[in-house]
């Protein structure tokens, strides 16, 4: 074996690493478009949406219930604070004016 011919492991490694999630990824969408086409969905729209959500993984019992988290989900929901901030609001006419 000539010294060029070396192999380099972590090029090899991350190689099959990408190899393995384009696998996992390629049978759980296949897994998706499976299940859609047995329900029989009525559109493209529907069908395509089941499959673009395929990694998703439903909740578990403990993720549901109980617990005070630390950082809410959706902060614009949150109580005492209004929907869209009035500082990041621009009026029509302010924005006329510096042009």
């Amino acid at each position: 074996m000539k010294r060029n011919d070396v192999i380099n492991f972590k090029a090899l490694e991350k190689e099959l690493q990408a190899a393995l999630i384009a696998d996992e990824k390629y049978k759980r969408e296949n897994a998706a478009k499976l299940r859609a086409v047995e329900q029989k969905v009525a559109s493209y729209e529907e069908f395509r949406g089941i499959v673009l959500a395929s990694h998703l993984k439903p909740l578990e019992q403990k993720d549901k219930m109980g617990g005070k988290r630390p950082v809410p989900w959706n902060c614009h929901t949150s109580q005492g604070r209004p929907f869209q901030d009035e500082s990041n609001e621009l009026s029509l006419s302010s924005w006329k004016s510096s042009a």
